[in-house]
């Protein structure tokens, strides 16, 4: 029998018959073979991607950042101006206040001064001086046997005060005031009270309109205030000279903010000693329609052109951008109807051309208000 089981068995061992039936080659050694590779190609495609997406959101991210802090620099540098603004004319009143002696007003309007900006030029120095004058030691008159009231001095003083207020000497007016409130404050209080308002008023009137003085004629009226409610002219007066100054602090910074403050108060016919407020208008018009020109606005650039040519002339800049912002807003077009190919006739037509200069648009006009007031 087993001698059979030999004559059946083939001579190849089994691990043989194995190998040669069922051939395999490890993925190492099949370099030509293209399947262990397509996953690598899928897996740097999408990190480039990848890449090139975070390249672009970083990008937008700077811009958007750049953009912002653009914006805020602007608005800063705005605010300073205007925090600058208000802090100079707080030390002019508190010179006014030094001069009339209301030192306790004055040591307010430096202390508040010197929180603002510790470095404003001149503050820290007259807030030393205040305190000194303040704090001086008033001289005690000795008291006679038998006080009399003597109101001789007082009663001059109320003379010569009617009769400044009868000529319009404002500030002498308020001198002698003044005058009569240190010789004796219980004297004819409520008619000293009136003519105060009166010149206050007044002269706060006259130095806005004659003086260009804005900031002291807000000051007076300030003053006024104290002694009784504004009438509407002195108080409309003080809103356009507190507009005029806004709009000149954004004066070469912002043309459509200093040309909408000045348009606001375009009737009043104000001024700050430099400029009036037409001047103030046309120019910012013409140099607001630069601006608009140059941002591609060409129709708006027309308007502000035109606006600033019913004032007055446009200088050279002006008259160059509104040429070329008028071409690009009322270009010349071909019409394409066919009717009107025809050759037109030759004979000459007594018609005179239509008009090419575009039309001038009226400035806003604001009723200005009336002069001085007659009565306190």
């Amino acid at each position: 029998m087993s001698e059979n089981l030999d004559s059946t068995q083939p001579n190849t061992p089994l691990s043989g018959n194995l190998g040669s039936t069922q051939p395999s080659a490890p993925i190492s050694e099949d370099p030509g073979g293209t399947q262990p590779n397509l996953p690598v190609k899928k897996s740097r495609r999408g990190r480039t991607f990848l890449f090139n997406a975070l390249g672009l959101i970083v990008i937008l991210v700077l811009a958007v950042l750049a953009g912002y802090r653009s914006g805020i620099s602007v608005r800063e540098n705005t605010e300073v101006s205007l925090r600058s603004q208000e802090l100079g004319l707080q030390y002019q009143y508190a010179l006014v206040d030094i001069q009339f002696q209301r030192y306790a007003n004055a040591q307010q309007r430096l202390e508040y001064i010197i929180k603002q900006d510790p470095t404003f030029p001149g503050a820290q120095e007259k807030l030393t001086e205040v305190l000194v004058l303040r704090n001086a030691p008033t001289p005690t008159a000795t008291a006679s046997l038998t006080p009399t009231p003597d109101f001789t001095g007082a009663e001059q003083a109320f003379t010569q005060a009617q009769q400044l207020i009868a000529a319009q000497d404002w500030p002498g007016a308020l001198g002698a005031l003044d005058q009569i409130r240190k010789l004796d404050p219980t004297y004819k209080t409520s008619q000293v009270d009136g003519m105060y308002y009166f010149a206050l008023r007044n002269h706060g009137y006259n130095l806005i309109t004659k003086q260009g003085n804005l900031e002291g004629g807000i000051y007076y009226f300030t003053l006024a205030e104290r002694f009784g409610p504004l009438d509407r002219d002195a108080n409309g007066l003080r809103t356009g000279a507190r507009y005029y100054l806004i709009g000149a602090s954004f004066w070469g910074l912002d043309w459509q903010q200093a040309l909408s403050y000045f348009t606001q108060v375009g009737g009043y016919g104000l001024w700050d000693g430099t400029y009036t407020v037409s001047e103030r208008i046309h120019i910012a018009s013409m140099r607001y329609g630069d601006q608009l020109l140059e941002l591609g606005d060409v129709c708006g650039a027309v308007t502000q052109y035109q606006n600033a040519e019913a004032i007055g002339a446009l200088d050279e800049a002006a008259a160059r951008g509104y040429a070329e912002a008028y071409r690009k807003c009322y270009p010349a077009t071909a019409t394409t109807d066919p009717n009107l190919l025809i050759t037109p006739p030759t004979e000459v037509t007594t018609e005179p051309p239509p008009a090419t200069d575009p039309p001038a648009t009226d400035p806003p006009a604001t009723d200005p208000p009336t002069t001085e007031s007659n009565g306190g």
